[in-house]
């Protein structure tokens, strides 16, 4: 006979408690869950890091489709990244957050988060829970933001002389810098042509870019009106300027109607097919005529994917009225371009009346360097309330950055408009920042004030970074501006331009207010995210 079995021996936590083994099992999970997620997310700061400050490098990104962009805007370069770890698409996500919010700093707050969250790691091996961490942080950031507020230097937007060189210093990072004196007042007079001075926001949607290939980047303009990068329609007698225009704006197509895809018409008689041709012809000249009658002698036309939105025909018979006109205007200029002409989209020749036109002092068309023409369309019946800016350059990619560049310029001028303050840059503000907070965390105790100091010293990685692209001995720098911020030079920042500590506002070297706290605030929310997440769930 078998012996009987021995009775089972109790848990180790009491009855029905969980085994000490369990216990630690979570623990280390979570542990190891929270590290994966901040060596994913400090891989894409990483990768970003190189481009920080006017000194920063460029990347080059080609596409599946083989296209190449070459850029340091770090929203453009994370948007292109293809990510796939969780919590690295969440500092991707972070990027668009301040671009949307700012238009500007998308470098920093990437590489502020980065930092942020290896001092986390750090807290984190000395047994500190993360709960606490995520509350010493967010006072931490609060705290900030009221360091950056004493800092800051009010302004007015009657200040155009400050606005630009705000624009300037946001400018002075990209691959176009050398041609900031020519985008950077561009981008404030086209702000400031749209907003009145009580102004607490702007729609930049109100503000057109053009890109022209052909010229130099000094040939770029701002055009109180519309332009399109197309020539006009050229038929043998077409006008190609018009003064005292009045415009017309067609969303219907000017060509023989076309039979269902499924349908088909057999043509067996030479008589039947001239009929065909006469009544096509009848047609078209018939809509030419009402057109013709409501007074417009400028014609937009919408593209069409049915049929040809005009044809040779139509052309002709325009041509010989003396009507200008501008095909393959896409859909999504329509709202804008009846915004600025004060004309009104029309879908059927029936509706087309003298009170959908708008107007206009000059349409013509003008030479953009080499083979390349666009269409001005100046003094509009109600200006105000657009405006277009016309990008040129030779080089595709040069274009297209400088698109970017100007996009962030304006944005830069929009972040004033919100809120009227400008700081010093330079890592300047950084370092103040981290040098107020730690002797704010000299007043607390605990585990708190540790996670404070170890916040103060990860803003550090701004001034660092800076000096570290700019070819400088990162140390020494730093730590000489520490020195100066801790004898009670505020404005005093890396000069990359000579290599050196000085005071910037002497260098005209000024960012908007909102950039850095947007940067701090998004940065900070961000880093407690990623804190709180202890277990990650893969749904099928």
């Amino acid at each position: 006979m078998s012996a009987p079995a021995a009775p089972a021996a109790p848990a180790a936590g009491g009855a029905g408690g969980p085994a000490r083994g369990e216990r630690l099992k979570e623990g280390s999970k979570e542990h190891d869950v929270r590290t994966a997620n901040i060596i994913a997310a400090k891989g894409v700061a990483d990768a970003v890091r190189t481009s920080l400050g006017p000194r920063g490098m460029d990347k080059m990104i080609q596409g599946q489709d083989g296209g190449v962009i070459v850029t340091n805007d770090g929203a453009t370069i994370l948007s292109h990244l293809q990510v796939f770890h969780p919590t690295a698409k969440m500092l991707v996500e972070l990027s668009k957050s301040q671009d949307i919010e700012a238009g500007d700093g998308t470098t920093s707050v990437v590489v502020l988060c980065g930092s942020l969250l290896n001092a986390c790691s750090q807290l984190l091996t000395k047994g500190i829970h993360p709960t606490v961490i995520t509350a010493a942080f967010q006072a931490a950031g609060e705290k900030a933001e009221e360091i950056l507020n004493t800092v800051a230097i009010p302004i007015s937007l009657a200040d155009r002389d400050k606005l630009i060189q705000a624009a300037v210093t946001s400018l002075s990072s990209k691959v176009v810098s050398q041609d900031s004196g020519v985008l950077a007042p561009i981008a404030v007079d086209a702000v400031l042509s749209i907003t009145p001075p009580t102004a607490t926001n702007v729609d930049l949607r109100n503000i057109r870019l053009v890109k022209a290939l052909g010229g130099a980047i000094e040939d770029s303009e701002l055009v109180p009106g519309l332009v399109f990068s197309k020539k006009a329609s050229h038929v043998a007698g077409a006008p190609t300027r018009v003064a005292g225009a009045k415009i017309g704006l067609i969303q219907f197509c000017l060509s023989a109607p076309k039979t269902d895809i499924e349908n088909t018409v057999v043509v067996s008689e030479y008589s039947a097919m001239d009929r065909i041709l006469r009544e096509e012809r009848k047609y078209i000249l018939d809509m030419c005529k009402a057109i013709q009658k409501t007074g417009a002698n400028v014609l937009l036309v919408q593209k069409s994917i049915l049929r040809d939105a005009v044809n040779d025909l139509s052309l002709h018979f325009l041509a010989k009225m003396k009507i200008l006109v501008v095909k393959d205007i896409e859909r999504d200029e329509i709202e804008f371009i009846s915004k600025t002409l004060g004309c009104a989209p029309v879908a059927h020749i029936d509706s087309f009346t003298p009170d959908k036109l708008g107007a206009a002092d000059l349409v013509e068309e003008s030479n953009a360097g080499g083979d390349a023409k666009v269409i001005k369309i100046t003094g509009v019946a109600h200006p105000g309330r657009t405006v277009s800016v016309l990008v040129r350059s030779t080089s595709t990619l040069v274009l297209d950055e400088a698109e970017r560049s100007l996009h962030d310029a304006l944005c830069v001028v929009r972040s004033l408009v919100k809120k009227k303050a400008m700081i010093v840059g330079g890592g300047a503000p950084e370092m103040e920042m981290s040098l107020q907070l730690q002797r704010w965390a000299k007043g607390l105790t605990g585990m708190q004030a540790h996670c404070v100091r170890a916040y103060a010293e990860a803003l550090e990685v701004i001034p660092y970074t800076l000096a570290e692209n700019a070819g400088l001995h990162p140390i020494s720098i730093v730590t000489e501006l520490r020195k100066q911020h801790a004898e009670g030079h505020k404005t005093v920042g890396i000069n990359v331009r000579h290599s050196t500590i000085s005071d910037l506002t002497e260098e005209s070297v000024l960012q908007p207010l909102l950039v850095s706290t947007s940067a701090l605030s998004l940065a900070t929310e961000t880093v407690c995210m990623i804190l709180k997440i202890d277990d990650m769930v893969v749904v099928r």
